[in-house]
């Protein structure tokens, strides 16, 4: 026997993990293969990165290889989700090992069309563990994986079937993985909306009761909803014409019938319902988005089909949660804002009263439920400044933004709202909900028990008259006092200061402080009218500069907009103000000074609450334990001061001298600077043209007095011409009688026989005299009309010297043209001869080929003469050998036969 000598040498893990790699790909059975996948799983937790260096290749391709057999699929998916999710404590696990894996299936499309695959079989564990791991793969590569799937045939349809599975665990991972991989790519939204996904979630959630009695996997399909509507008006409007609309109403109502009706339940199914309940109008508002391209046809939808009044009727529920009130009112604002049609409708519906408790029997007609039923403006502005529950602050915010919705860009409804309530505050009666009653009566110890009703109240008020001077206009006409028994009127604005100086005097709560100044700077800017109704009380403007003037401290909110309500007075007041201008500076620059003017503005810009609004929660849960929520600013303020804050802050430096040019209801007050601009600018535009003018004017005399000239001389020449044919013409005369005079002296002196040389004579001399006045009277003619050309010719330069420049010019640009055409027809026929140079080049090359390739032939059917003439040769050769050799041997050969043998050796 043999003896063993020592211990066996123990394998390292990275050996044995090796072995087991090396055996995938070599393992002929399917149990060994299957083995080495269970030996790499029980070592994948605690050793990730070994295994998927080893292994990972191997694991995905026996994916492929053994697909068809669950047992292997199922232990195979079950090794590469652990190497997603290893141990914690594993010396291994890292987040790059993720990705590095992620890699490796995105990098090749067939790992994620093999994943994909398996969504295809009924087996439980391949179709669970692949969707898990793709989720896995996407949530460390998703833009990749993203677009593999898109790419993948069918893989969308894959995924959305996988909803109608009856088995929960699958049905809920798909879900999960369909809700990670729509957030944000509109192709894929599109993708999955149109392969009926949501009729399928609202089967889901049908079948798993609901928003009442649903648990956790309604909200999810909820947020999934959410991610295919959001931002994607193509799926908001297939969700439309899908006939959706009317199931999200049956949603609604079927909570509405259920709260009215459900016992006492856990609390945290009625947390799990409040979840649901929110998600659900959170999807809503997706839809309602201010200024989309399709929330005019959204809103319509759904005030069409009742969803609309369905969800005002839940946020005055009584059992619906604060927090769910707060959310259904946002949603019932987002309904209405922009639509003028709805926004006519909705004040004729009816909710539950906030205040009053149930009636008698025999108010039953009134009632719901035992409550008296209101309007729901009514409703709004009791919920908004009646009710001083700390706790109900989120939804009486909610409640007064659906008031702002209810005129929003509607100026008809915004002064009929106006109107009511200066009717209600005029009558006396006591009106709790009336926004003027509740800013117009002195500041009292109800206050600071609630600060928040003078901040809505005021909220409300500058909403209707921001930007609007009927409105302003309208506000004015309110007056405290009757002057006929002898009091003293005072007007709207000097309650509203009053009231503001008071506080701050008293030191109220900052938020009251706020509203007053809010609604006066939105007031009295650009309102001349309304800056001198402020400045009927001289001593506003001492009072505001004395805050501003206090040592800085926890007040930088109330002394910034103190500041900024002293530059809008200032900035709009005139020379005809109660205090003017010119008085105004003075006070500004001097007891209250530049530098603190501008630094008073510039802390309140750069306060968190006016600087990070925009991303700060204007909600009591933002607030500490007890205290009231950090809400000082409406929105639409904090974008005014943001959009004037440098005009403002430049106001100080402007000139007493110069007023703001202001236009309300298309009457334009105060000096226009840009009109005094503009007039410059015309004048200047003037002058240049008048100095052109004259320069034109200046040369076109220079050239008149040159013609004039050159005319001159040319009748200065033609005179002298004339004169001197003229005095040709009298020495031809004086001549011709001197030679007339001779003919007679010699006639008488000559005989008989020189009468017809004297005849002769006569005649030729007088033909010749004829001939030279014709001539001469011919030249005078010409002369005249050549001087009678000179003179129109002259006359028409005078008239129209451009028009024979541009005749000129005319002829320059004909020839030009015409040579231009020339220059165009001799380049087209040189092209033309190219051509055809090019052409007849072309034939000669193509002649050279031909005649080169026919020299090649010949000298190949030459080769092939000379060498059967070779091979002739040699056969010749061989004959007269034999024949040697048959002599030779004795043999006789007759000629025939040599002719036969010589006929056979040829053939």
């Amino acid at each position: 026997m043999f003896a063993i000598s020592g211990k066996p040498v123990q394998q390292s893990v990275g050996e044995t993990i090796q072995v087991l790699a090396g055996r995938l790909g070599t393992a002929q059975l399917l149990e060994d293969r299957r083995a080495s996948i269970a030996g790499i799983r029980s070592l994948a937790k605690q050793y990730p990165a070994s295994v998927a260096s080893s292994a990972l290749r191997g694991l995905i391709a026996g994916l492929s290889k053994d697909g068809e057999d669950v047992d292997t699929v199922k232990v195979t998916l079950e090794t590469l989700l652990m190497l997603f999710n290893p141990e914690e404590n594993s010396p291994e696990a890292s987040e790059e090992l993720a990705l590095w894996i992620a890699d490796e299936f995105t990098q090749r499309q067939e790992n994620i069309n093999l994943l994909l695959d398996f969504l295809d079989t009924s087996d439980f564990y391949s179709r669970l563990y692949s969707l898990q791991l793709l989720s896995a793969i996407l949530a460390s590569r998703t833009e990749r994986t993203e677009e593999c799937i898109f790419t993948a045939p069918l893989g969308i349809s894959r995924l959305v079937a996988v909803l109608d599975d009856k088995r929960d665990a699958i049905r809920n991972e798909g879900l999960s993985l369909l809700t990670y991989l729509t957030p944000s790519s509109t192709e894929l939204q599109k993708r999955v909306a149109f392969e009926d996904a949501f009729e399928r979630i609202f089967n889901i959630i049908k079948s798993e009761g609901s928003l009442v009695h649903g648990d956790r996997i309604v909200e999810d399909c909820l947020i999934l909803l959410a991610n295919l509507l959001r931002f994607n008006v193509s799926n908001q409007s297939f969700f439309r014409e899908a006939g959706c609309v009317p199931k999200v109403a049956r949603l609604l109502n079927d909570t509405l019938r259920e709260q009215g009706n459900e016992p006492e339940v856990a609390e945290w199914a009625k947390l799990q319902r409040n979840r649901n309940i929110y998600a659900l109008l959170a999807v809503l508002r997706l839809f309602l988005v201010t200024g989309g391209v399709g929330t005019q046809a959204n809103q319509a939808s759904f005030w069409q089909h009742g969803v609309l009044n369905q969800v005002l009727q839940l946020a005055f529920t009584r059992t619906t949660e604060i927090q769910i009130k707060a959310e259904a009112l946002t949603t019932c604002a987002d309904l209405i804002r922009g639509n003028a049609s709805i926004q006519e409708q909705f004040a004729q519906l009816k909710v539950t009263s906030v205040l009053d408790e149930p009636l008698d029997e025999g108010h039953q007609a009134i009632q719901q439920n035992g409550i008296p039923q209101v309007y729901v403006i009514d409703g709004l502005l009791d919920l908004t400044l009646s009710v001083p529950l700390l706790t109900a602050f989120d939804s009486r915010l909610a409640a007064c933004e659906c008031i702002k919705a209810y005129f929003y860009s509607h100026p008809v409804i915004r002064k009929h709202f106006l109107r009511r309530a200066i009717e209600g505050h005029a009558s006396g009666a006591d009106e709790t909900a009336n926004v003027l009653t509740t800013l117009l009566q002195p500041l009292d110890s109800h206050v600071s028990v609630d600060p928040y009703r003078s901040w809505f109240a005021a909220v409300i008020l500058f909403h209707l008259i921001f930007e609007d001077a009927n409105g302003k206009s309208l506000a004015m006409s309110v007056t405290e006092g009757d002057a006929s028994q002898g009091e003293e009127e005072v007007t709207c604005i000097q309650t509203l200061t009053e009231n503001l100086l008071n506080g701050i005097q008293k030191t109220f709560d900052e938020r009251v402080l706020v509203s007053y100044l809010m609604l006066l700077c939105g007031w009295l800017f650009e309102d001349p009218d309304g800056v001198n109704d402020f400045l009927g009380e001289g001593s506003n403007i001492q009072s505001l500069v004395q805050t501003v003037l206090r040592p800085p401290g926890d007040g930088t909110i109330v002394q910034g907009l103190c500041a900024m309500l002293l530059g809008i007075v200032y900035e709009f007041s005139t020379k005809d103000s109660p205090v003017p201008r010119a008085t105004i500076h003075p006070i500004l620059a001097s007891q209250m000074g530049r530098d603190q003017y501008i630094d008073r503005l510039t802390k309140f810009r750069s306060h968190p609450l006016v600087r990070d609004f925009e991303v700060l929660p204007q909600k009591l849960g933002a607030a500490a334990s007890g205290g009231l929520p950090d809400v000082f600013f409406d929105k639409t303020f904090v974008d005014f001061v943001k959009d004037n804050f440098s005009r403002l802050l430049r106001a100080i430096d402007r000139d007493p001298g110069m007023e703001i040019p202001v236009i309300a209801n298309g009457v334009q007050k105060g000096i226009s600077r840009e009109m005094v601009d503009s007039l410059r600018s015309q004048l200047e535009e003037k002058d240049k043209a008048l100095q052109k003018s004259e320069e034109e004017l200046l040369s076109l005399s220079r050239q008149l007095g040159q013609e004039q000239a050159d005319h001159r001389r040319a009748k200065e020449t033609s005179a002298i011409e004339l004169g001197r044919i003229k005095q040709v013409n009298e020495a031809l005369h004086h001549h011709h009688e001197e030679d007339m005079n001779k003919l007679r002296v010699e006639q008488s002196r000559m005989a008989q026989d020189h009468q017809r040389q004297l005849e002769h004579v006569q005649k030729t001399a007088e033909a010749n005299a004829d001939r030279t006045r014709k001539r001469m009277e011919a030249e005078i003619a010409d002369l005249q009309k050549h001087l009678s050309k000179v003179e129109a010719d002259l006359a028409k330069a005078n008239k129209n010297h451009v028009l024979d420049l541009q005749t000129a010019h005319d002829e320059y640009t004909a020839n030009k043209i015409a040579q231009e055409a020339r220059l165009q027809r001799a380049e087209e026929k040189a092209k033309e001869f190219e051509a055809q140079s090019t052409a007849a080049n072309a034939k000669a090359s193509k002649a050279e080929l031909s005649l080169a390739e026919k020299e090649k032939e010949k000298e190949s059917v030459q080769g092939e003469l000379d060498d059967l003439l070779m091979v002739f040769s040699d056969l010749e050769a061989k004959v007269s050998k034999y024949k040697e050799k048959l002599k030779a041997l004795g043999e006789a050969i007759t000629d025939d036969e040599e002719e036969d043998e010589d006929e056979d050796d040829v053939d």
